[in-house]
């Protein structure tokens, strides 16, 4: 990927530096990406600057006549997004399809339905109007993890709302964020309203973040980062909306049906080779049944079947860069070291290959203390953490600086909810329920701030103006 998008064509950046782009399956090369400089962004920017007061100007019905264009480009070409996330990330094949690229039609159709149903406008009493208005330019900057997760959350409720703006997708990922591009020009997007420039954090994305004509940032990444471009943005007194890290607890209480929780409860932790800053990390079990679930867990980690993530039959694949799986088998050394029991998996290289493969690892015996259970891993390791009552187990799952998911099991769905609603986070999910893109997604504390989802994504993306009447 040697061309950026902007000004509604595609331009040429073969003379900029480039990053090798590696397969985390096997280690060898297959592209490269341009990286781009602030001078791209100056560009970027400018683009999106001149097209705003007429997109922002556009009917609800035109907004939504582009973005059902959008939906249908997107699944014309749906099976390359499939190939290009599990080329550039290793996602397995059939959760690309399944999972990874259905997010794309997911949070198109959620915004559609969305955007039928939200008022721009409406009566506060009866001298007062307010009206929603697009808030302006905006800097997109997204992950690698879920890479059309994130770029669809933000790009379609920013269009819905009327907005104008610049995608900076992860370096690790730019496949499936060019086709992405490609889509949107294929639908007919306005010249201007959507721009692209591949690039790292410190170089684009600061110039992004701190941009004077940028109005709003939207960051997906971790808590790190996006410190960072809260500071950047700063100055400017952007809106700055940000989804960060998480570590999640999954409490089983003790009424719940442990042989059907425990299998499951592995399962959603491994999910996306533990790439998900939602993943449920840190489960939360009742003290006299903890041995028992450490070896109910470790058999299901190891029944995980990892491999080739082309193959339809593999579970699991790799992390996604050699950088990132160093990352996480020290982490994993760590709660060796800090006295965890390790039950599954571990930090030695898998098998015979030269991919950033990591086992599937369970912890148990892990206290609050630990490492393990404070740190986001960001890797397929889960911590087993034993708990004396119910009092204890809030207290352990509250106890960490993030709050974006929890999780919560009992064979009494009351029992559980009142559980729930003493958790401090975003989302809690109650007897294993499912996310959709209409649920606002986002979290307390150092998780972030600022909702992506359905109405909620849209209402992020505007500025709410009140007009009196006398």
């Amino acid at each position: 990927m040697r061309v950026f998008y902007i000004d509604g064509r595609w331009v040429d950046a073969s003379a900029r530096p480039t990053r090798t782009l590696f397969n985390p399956a096997s280690d060898l090369p297959y592209g490269e990406v341009a990286m781009g400089t602030s001078g791209d962004v100056d560009l970027a920017v400018a683009a999106a600057r001149r097209a705003f007061p007429a997109f922002s100007k556009t009917s609800v019905t035109e907004r939504l006549a582009l973005l059902g264009y959008i939906l249908k480009a997107y699944e014309r070409h749906y099976e390359r997004f499939v190939a290009a996330i599990t080329e550039e990330m290793g996602a397995p094949v059939t959760m690309s399809r399944n999972a990874q690229a259905a997010c794309g039609t997911d949070h198109l159709r959620a915004t559609i339905a969305a955007l039928t149903n939200l008022a721009f406008s409406e009566p506060l009493g009866e001298k007062t109007i307010l009206y929603r208005e697009p808030i302006g330019v905006c800097a997109l900057i997204t992950p690698w993890n879920w890479p059309i997760n994130q770029i669809a959350c933000k790009v379609a409720p920013a269009l819905a709302a009327g907005c104008t703006m610049v995608l900076k997708p992860s370096e690790l990922t730019p496949l499936s964020a060019q086709l992405f591009a490609e889509v949107l020009h294929e639908a007919g997007v306005p010249a201007g309203v959507f721009n692209m420039v591949h690039g790292d954090g410190p170089t684009v994305g600061t110039a992004m973040s701190s941009h004077p004509d940028v109005d709003m940032v939207s960051f997906t990444g971790s808590t790190v980062a996006g410190v960072k471009v809260a500071i950047n943005a700063a100055p400017g007194i952007k809106r700055v909306a940000q989804e960060l890290g998480g570590k999640s607890a999954n409490i089983l209480l003790d009424d719940a049906d442990f042989a059907a929780a425990v299998p499951q409860a592995v399962l959603a932790c491994m999910d996306n080779s533990g790439q998900s800053c939602n993943a449920p990390t840190r489960l939360l079990v009742p003290a006299a049944r903890h041995d028992e679930v450490l070896d109910m867990a470790a058999a299901a980690a190891r029944s995980i079947l990892i491999g080739d993530p082309r193959e339809p039959e593999t579970e699991m694949g790799p992390l996604v860069s050699k950088l990132h799986c160093e990352k996480v088998r020290g982490l994993i050394e760590t709660g060796r070291a800090e006295g965890a029991t390790l039950a599954a998996g571990g930090s030695e290289r898998f098998a015979n290959t030269d991919g950033y493969f990591v086992s599937p690892t369970v912890f148990g015996n892990v206290t609050p203390g630990m490492t393990i259970a404070q740190e986001e891993i960001f890797g397929p390791v889960l911590a087993i953490m034993p708990y004396r009552d119910e009092e204890d187990a809030i207290a352990i799952a509250n106890g960490t600086r993030y709050g974006l998911s929890a999780y919560v099991t009992s064979a009494d769905a009351g029992r559980a909810f009142a559980v729930g609603r003493r958790l401090q986070a975003g989302m809690v999910h109650i007897n294993g329920a499912m996310l959709d893109a209409q649920t606002p997604f986002g979290g307390y504390r150092q998780s972030g701030n600022g909702r992506e989802g359905g109405r909620f994504g849209i209402e992020e993306f505007t500025e709410i103006k009140a007009i009196l009447l006398p």
